[in-house]
This record gives structure tokens, C-alpha cells and sequence, in this order.
């Protein structure tokens, strides 16, 4: 689905009701129904889905609440957060990327077993482990933000490498369109 980006700014609701209305949509479109993920392959563009329980066990305000208290309990700004977890899983807590990076925050399995979530297709302890991973960046990168941004995404060993954003396409993207979002969103995290 793709947005008219002249209207985009009109258009974007409210931050608590933005990633609500995602996973409320995503709630309403999987209903009990159970899809079977398949291997990933070079031409997918949009995270590959598979369920494991129904999506009745999901509370949109739950997980919203959730997402708040873990960002203030660790200095991070719920709707930076929210933004990252919009432009990585469009807040489909089942969603696995072709490389492999599962749920919300799209977290790696090195990064899973180093943070030890124990489910990454659980959103609350998703949103954990993801919100650990980014104060982690935060503090390595002196909260440069399009480092901590472009470590996310490429992983922290390119950055370094690199000594600053890699010149990765996806990750030059995937920055510029978080910075963008919090643009248009009201400013600075």
C-alpha cells in the first residue's frame, strides 16, 4: 500500500493511536486464521508472516502501555520507539524479514540470545529486548542518532567499520525514513 507522501503529514494520527490503529488492523486481518511462513527468497520486500497462536491474545492497549513504560524506564522516547517499530515490522508482531530479524522490532536471533528474550514473536518481551538493544546503541554512540539508527538496522560492527552510516542503500534508507517520521511527527525524539 503506498501513501500519497504530499498528505502523509495531514494524515498521520496522533502517536498512541497510530501504532494502536496497526495493530488493531493487523488484529482485524488475521482474526483465528493460521498462515504457514515459507523461506525467504531475494525478491521479497515485505516481511514474511506466520502464526504460531491467534491474534485474539493480543491487546492493542496492552502492548501500547507496554511500549511507553519500557521507553521512559529506559530513557528512550515512546515515540521514537513506536516509529522504529512502525518502519520495521508496520507493527506485525508475527513478521519475520527475509534475513531473518522476527517481530515487532525485528530482532536478530544473535541479538535474542544476547538479550535473552526468550520469545521474539512476543510482543512485550519483544519490545523489551528491542528497547535494551536501542539504550545499548544509544549509550555506545553518544546518542548520535543516525548511528544509532544505521547500528540498528546494519549492526553495530558496520557502523565502526564504516565510521558513521554505512553505504548500505537499505540502511541509508531505512535512517532517512525514521528521521523523516520524526520530522514529520513534531521534532526531535
Amino acid at each position: 500500500m503506498r501513501r500519497n507522501r504530499k498528505n502523509e503529514s495531514r494524515n498521520v494520527l496522533p502517536f498512541p493511536g497510530r501504532h494502536l490503529l496497526g495493530l488493531g488492523v493487523l488484529l482485524l486481518a488475521m482474526g483465528p486464521a493460521y498462515l504457514i511462513s515459507r523461506p525467504p527468497t531475494q525478491a521479497d520486500t515485505e516481511p514474511d508472516v506466520s502464526l504460531a497462536s491467534p491474534a485474539a491474545t493480543i491487546d492493542p492497549r496492552a502492548i501500547d502501555a507496554h511500549l511507553e513504560e519500557v521507553a521512559i524506564r529506559y530513557g528512550l522516547s515512546p515515540r521514537l520507539v513506536a516509529i522504529i517499530i512502525e518502519v520495521e515490522s508496520e507493527f506485525n508482531p508475527r513478521a519475520v524479514s527475509r534475513k531473518g530479524a522476527r517481530g515487532l522490532m525485528q530482532l536478530m536471533p544473535v541479538t535474542v540470545s544476547e538479550l535473552r528474550v526468550r520469545d521474539s514473536f512476543d510482543p512485550y518481551e519483544n519490545i523489551t529486548g528491542g528497547v535494551r538493544h536501542l539504550r545499548r546503541l544509544m549509550d555506545r554512540f553518544d546518542g548520535n542518532l543516525p548511528l544509532v539508527l544505521a547500528a540498528y538496522n546494519a549492526g553495530e560492527q558496520a557502523v565502526v567499520a564504516y565510521g558513521g552510516v554505512p553505504p548500505y542503500r537499505e540502511t541509508r534508507r531505512y535512517v532517512a525514513r525514521v528521521l523523516q517520521k520524526l520530522g514529520a511527527d513534531g521534532g526531535a525524539p
